[in-house]
């Protein structure tokens, strides 16, 4: 039976579907592909269907992960059922997948920056707005934090 991680943002085109992306890179160099599986969603449906955004794509592109293939879903109901651990990448997010959840489904939301090593921040910022190197600070956030889960899942997984 897998581990199952869900990765959320707002509209599933920038943050989350770059951290799916680079935290199934790390769990896959780290052996654990065959225990974790990873995905991301998005609390509103402003995109569903849609690849991630082109900024977000390039960007990532350059530090070697491809996002081409992941495409934009909103977050369902079954999904705070099916998966084991739930990450949001902003408080905003966090409290409207609470607000989704029953009581047991709420122990399984976290923010995603809970698990970074080198960032103080609570938060991935959205760089849909801004400009061009909010995509790049978002890689290095969400490779750091990755990196910290992947260290907890090995000794969660030790047996690997």
């Amino acid at each position: 039976m897998k581990y199952r991680v869900l990765l959320v943002c707002m509209g599933n085109i920038c943050r989350s579907p770059t951290a799916e992306v680079v935290l199934r890179v790390f769990i896959k160099n780290n052996s654990l592909g065959g225990v974790v599986e990873v995905d991301s969603a998005g609390t509103h449906g402003y995109h569903v269907g849609e690849a991630p955004d082109g900024r977000t794509q390039r960007a990532a592109a350059v530090r070697g992960y491809n996002l081409s293939q992941v495409r934009a879903r909103k977050v369902a109901r079954q999904d705070l059922d099916y998966f084991d651990l739930i990450l949001a990448m902003d408080k905003s997010n966090l409290d409207n997948l609470q607000r989704m959840a029953s009581p047991e489904q709420r122990e399984k939301l976290k923010l995603f920056m809970e698990y970074a090593k080198n960032y103080d921040d609570d938060e991935v910022p959205d760089p849909y707005y801004g400009l061009g190197h909010g995509f790049d600070l978002v890689l290095d956030m969400v490779e750091d934090a990755s990196k910290g889960l992947v260290e907890e899942l090995k000794g969660k997984f030790k047996e690997i």
